[in-house]
């Protein structure tokens, strides 16, 4: 058994087997290890210190006291359907009616709601990696088996080999998967590397799943291109997203995909099989947040920019550290450490040492164990601390 997962049980607590195969081991196992320690600075999880504006939290209290509180669309309430439209159209170059959208109770819940109408035992998905792992285990609660199609790292970033991506497909391929801006690298996969991996899809009858949470902090930029400027509406493309980065709106548990529309009611029978709908009174803070969001999200992606800069800044001074590139967006530096094998442990080392929780490379995906990623949406204040107690390991 690999030393980084944990024990399984066994045939005979009455599980499935592909439930059974799949590690215990993740960032919240490894953040166990902090837990209540307030001399912890926390940089393991993708998440900011900054709680979502005053107006989200209001907007939802509105719809409390206004009765909101039954049961509701399986789509998503109609008000945050045309938000969600408006906004969508407003970011790109075609028109996204709110028939192609369905809210969901987080952007994982989209992610597992995609999988399971689309794959099953004996199947595989394609993940481009380096990538957040979740994709992966929610094909592996389906039995479907994840193929890892590995970018490469070079001076200017990291980079797709479309090749490579087109020999992992084969007759049992029932989906390809990419993030962009990507979790953990901040990677943007350029359009025409998009558009190529829609024409691929295309040709072999295959699902083309697109990660976008990422899409509203690009530095320097409003908002990062959408492959959806480049579909057709009935195109077997799936586009995730979430409130909770760009809203800082994580506690909330608040997504949406953008789909076919013939697929629409089958989203409705999954959100229904799965939970119900989301609370229609968090959906209609989702509706203030995108209605009145935009001076926070730009204020967010600033915070980003700037805490990434801090980080780089620190990381490129350590002589044992191999950044690269520096990111053009989100909200993690993902980076190597001379002499590192076994990226948990040193995780666990540094922890004890300097007091900072950072997420291992070997989460993200075969090839990623030499790294380590620390989320950079923290105040100024704490991350140049952060940097300071890790220049001690690190150097």
């Amino acid at each position: 058994m690999d030393s980084n997962s944990l024990a399984l049980p066994d045939a005979r607590d009455g599980l499935r087997y592909a439930i059974r195969a799949i590690s215990l081991e993740n960032i919240s196992s490894l953040a166990k290890n902090g837990l209540g320690d307030p001399n912890i600075i926390p940089l393991w999880f993708g998440e900011g210190d900054r709680p979502a504006p005053a107006f989200i939290g209001e907007a939802m209290m509105r719809a409390v006291r206004a009765g909101e509180v039954f049961y509701t669309h399986q789509n998503g309430i109609p008000q945050l359907r045309a938000a969600l439209s408006d906004y969508q159209t407003a970011l790109g170059l075609r028109a996204i009616g709110p028939e192609r959208i369905t809210v969901t109770a987080s952007g994982m819940n989209a992610m597992a709601m995609t999988v399971q109408m689309i794959a099953q035992a004996g199947d595989n998905i394609i993940v481009v990696d380096p990538v957040w792992p979740n994709l992966g285990g929610a094909a592996k609660v389906v039995g479907a088996q994840v193929r890892s199609v590995r970018m490469d790292l070079a001076a200017d970033g990291w980079t797709l080999d479309l090749d490579k991506l087109t020999s992992a497909i084969d007759d049992r391929t029932r989906a390809v998967f990419f993030a962009s801006p990507g979790n953990p690298t901040g990677a943007m996969i350029p359009m025409e590397n998009q558009i190529a991996m829609l024409t691929l899809c295309r040709a072999r009858g295959v699902w083309l799943i697109a990660d976008e949470v990422y899409n509203r902090l690009v530095f320097g930029m409003d908002h990062g291109p959408t492959i959806l400027d480049h579909a057709d509406e009935e195109d077997r493309l799936v586009v995730m997203n979430s409130f909770s980065k760009s809203w800082a709106m994580t506690g909330w548990r608040l997504g949406w995909m953008v789909h076919p529309p013939s697929l629409g009611p089958t989203a409705a029978m999954m959100t229904q099989y799965q939970t119900s709908g989301v609370a229609t009174f968090i959906q209609h803070a989702g509706v203030a947040a995108i209605r009145e969001g935009e001076p926070f999200v730009a204020s967010m992606r600033a915070y980003c920019e700037q805490g990434m800069a801090i980080v780089c800044e620190a990381l490129e001074g350590y002589g044992r550290v191999r950044l690269g590139a520096r990111p053009k967006a989100g909200m993690y530096a993902f980076f190597t450490v001379d002499g590192m094998r076994d990226s948990r442990a040193a995780c666990l080392d540094i922890l004890n040492r300097s007091r900072v929780g950072l997420a291992p490379g070997s989460f993200f995906g075969p090839g990623s164990d030499g790294f380590l990623r620390l989320c950079t949406c923290r105040s100024p204040d704490v991350l140049r601390e952060a940097m300071t107690r890790l220049e001690e390991v690190l150097r």
